[in-house]
């Protein structure tokens, strides 16, 4: 399985790809697309750039499925609004190439790498670089999209045990009317 990690971001948006196989990782690529250099007031040139940078990625490495962060509420409105259009444009260019997106809080991916949900991005760069066995540390947005991948291959690997252990199968009991069922 090839696993696309996305960091997105409408200044800088990061990237990296990793093939797992059982309990084997290994490091493909990882980058950055920006946007920096254009005019910032010309959002939709931006969201555009991201969309063709995320699909070229996407051609080049030819991944299987994606992972990607989910936006968190900022004291910001509008930088959050920003990110979530930056992040529309990611996931966008995803589904548009027919992958499947996962999507893990930061929380959940610090947690899941790092150990600690709240680890800063100095020790999830380190811990990244010591899973994949890396020469130098992957720059800042690249270390948060491997480790996204990287999530995506441990959870992928459990939930393909927990299926293979025991059929899941809708139960009848905790269902509600019109509502959710397990």
């Amino acid at each position: 399985m090839r696993i696309l990690g996305i960091d997105p971001g409408l200044q800088t948006t990061g990237f990296g790809v990793v093939d797992a196989q059982g309990h084997e990782l290994a490091y493909v690529a990882s980058g950055t697309i920006s946007t920096t250099h254009l005019d910032r007031g010309d959002l939709p040139a931006r969201l555009k750039l991201l969309f063709d940078g995320i699909r070229e990625v996407i051609e080049r490495y030819q991944p299987t499925c994606s992972a990607t962060e989910i936006v968190f509420v900022n004291v910001n409105p509008q930088a959050t609004l920003l990110l979530g259009q930056a992040r529309g444009a990611c996931i966008t260019a995803l589904v548009s190439c027919n992958l499947p997106v996962a999507e893990y809080t930061a929380l959940q991916m610090k947690k899941a790498i790092a150990g600690y949900g709240k680890a800063g991005k100095p020790e999830v760069q380190e811990m990244v670089k010591r899973l994949l066995k890396l020469p130098g540390l992957p720059g800042k947005d690249a270390a948060d999209a491997l480790g996204l991948a990287l999530m995506h291959a441990q959870v992928s690997s459990a939930t393909a045990k927990l299926s293979a252990a025991s059929e899941l199968q809708r139960k009848s009991s905790g269902m509600y009317k019109q509502g959710r069922s397990y």
